[in-house]
């Protein structure tokens, strides 16, 4: 596509979303012509929509930006492609998709900005997409999805579980993605969660699940999840990770959960012979939410590449923590924990202009550490998380 083209197609977009309740009544409007025009594509989706329906702005909005920038946008569309084959999806249901969502677009928009011209950008860029995600599904050779046995769920906090699972057979997932994960207690809600261990040939996989106040899968997969149901995952999805024979020195952020997706990043690391420096901060709001250091300094004992800074924004744990009756053990690898909001503390930790950084937990924290990155003097190019949608 030319600038030209997708100039048009973010203006058109942009127009719409900026309308007071525009980006509600766009996801609306799409699902209802969908599921009126094209009955069958229903049975995709959950029967609760309202995550549903921000999910989809927040991903075409992330679509759009990087329209300029194929080299990023293409391997990710790819990668979709492969993992909406857990639905079932055919070529017909994306131009299904498509059709729905230019009506809408079109619906919305005002009548003078929606020319001939804009109403082929759509086009082209709607082909764009469907077809980069119809070809990778196509040339995919991997299962469609993949089945578990919990065979271990172990309570860390009140709202933080891990659930250690034995695949049907074993997935081959780069250390730093994710997958879409579907339990039993859920059934058509698939939610993105990251392996904290390296891919193993013995098809074990595990994840550290932090419960979302309000949502829908993390609470019952806290409450309910049993030894021996079977869970479905999804193709691997995401672009962190340390290239092997990199020499550019690392910066890893994480908080509570996200610490998974670095862990096992840091844990393949460590299989190898040479690896850069890594300074790696992991925050949480109680010294209880720091629940890895074990893990952590084990790690940075054995591998004097790797420094831990552990950071909470307070320094008491909550009223309903209960401590462990045994004493805290020694932590010898690690770094004095530091209070304070992590991003600022990062920050101020600096200068990281020779580093490539990772970022990983909730949105507002993704966001709020990188901007102050940036304006510490940390290029953009050089700071990567995963998509926050």
């Amino acid at each position: 596509m030319d600038s030209r083209t997708v100039a048009l197609i973010r203006t058109t977009f942009k127009a719409v979303a900026a309308e007071e309740g525009g980006s509600e009544k766009l996801a609306s409007s799409f699902y209802a012509t969908l599921f009126s025009d094209f009955p069958h594509a229903r049975d995709f989706f959950p029967a609760a929509m309202d995550a549903q329906r921000d999910r989809l702005v927040r991903a075409i909005s992330y679509t759009l930006d990087r329209l300029e920038e194929p080299d990023k946008l293409l391997p990710f569309l790819a990668q979709l492609g492969r993992d909406h084959r857990k639905y079932g999806v055919q070529a017909e249901h994306y131009v299904a998709v498509a059709t729905s969502l230019k009506t809408a677009m079109r619906r919305f928009a005002d009548t003078e900005m929606w020319t001939d011209e804009v109403d082929q950008a759509w086009d082209e860029g709607l082909a764009v997409i469907s077809e980069t995600m119809i070809g990778a599904a196509e040339q995919e050779t991997t299962p469609a999805v993949w089945s578990g046995t919990v065979v271990e769920q172990r309570t860390v906090l009140r709202n933080l579980t891990i659930v250690r699972l034995m695949m049907d057979q074993p997935m081959s997932y780069a250390a730093g993605q994710y997958v879409s994960v579907q339990v039993p207690s859920r059934p058509r809600m698939w939610r993105y969660l990251s392996p904290a261990i390296p891919a193993n040939a013995d098809g074990e996989i595990e994840f550290h699940i932090r419960g979302v106040m309000g949502g829908w899968v993390s609470p019952a997969i806290i409450g309910q999840t049993k030894v021996g149901e079977q869970w479905l995952l999804g193709s691997p999805l995401g672009g962190l990770g340390v290239p092997r024979n990199t020499k550019r020195k690392m910066l890893m952020v994480c908080c509570g959960s996200g610490i998974a997706p670095l862990r096992a990043q840091l844990m393949t690391m460590a299989h190898r012979r040479v690896n850069p420096n890594v300074h790696l901060f992991v925050g949480g709001h109680h010294p209880c939410d720091l629940y890895d250091l074990e893990t952590l300094n084990a790690l940075a004992v054995a591998n004097p590449w790797l420094t831990v800074t552990p950071v909470t924004e307070n320094d008491d744990n909550p009223w309903w923590y209960t401590p462990p009756e045994e004493p805290a053990p020694d932590l010898p690898g690690l770094e004095p924990r530091i209070t304070g909001q992590i991003g600022k503390v990062v920050a101020a930790y600096g200068p990281w202009s020779d580093r490539d950084v990772q970022i990983v937990g909730s949105p507002s924290m993704v966001q709020t550490t990188k901007f102050r990155l940036m304006a510490a003097g940390t290029q953009t190019r050089n700071i990567r998380h995963d998509p926050l949608f």
